[in-house]
């Protein structure tokens, strides 16, 4: 089966209050604990958002050049994603729906190209 990427970029998520977001982290997790019942679920997870590491590596001159943080003009960023592994794109959308609805922010959904030789 192919697998698929559900992500968002931090800055879909919107303004919200505290209570706001405490009260979405159950939703959010209903719809894991599903797509685990359901056999789809392959990862999931949010990511730091100013407290975390950042890095980017960028072997585009003479060597390799690690920095600390993203790109300068860099607007958007990953604020977090999901794993899925499911039939078909009806279904990995199926499953994006949830857990936009989950979250309350949009979500993206991408295929993964086939591992060579699978």
């Amino acid at each position: 089966m192919p697998e698929y990427l559900i992500y968002f970029n931090q800055q879909w998520v919107g303004d919200h209050t505290e209570e706001w977001f405490r009260g979405r982290g159950p939703l959010a997790m209903a719809v894991v604990d599903e797509m685990k019942e359901a056999g789809v679920y392959v990862f999931a997870g949010g990511l730091e958002e100013e407290d975390g590491p950042v890095y980017s590596a960028d072997p585009t001159g003479d060597g390799l050049l690690i920095t600390d943080g993203p790109y300068a003009e860099t607007k958007e960023w990953l604020g977090g994603f999901a794993l899925v592994d499911v039939a078909d794109d009806e279904a990995a959308k199926v499953w994006a729906g949830k857990i936009a609805e989950a979250c309350g922010w949009p979500h993206e959904v991408r295929r993964f190209k086939p591992r060579p030789g699978a």
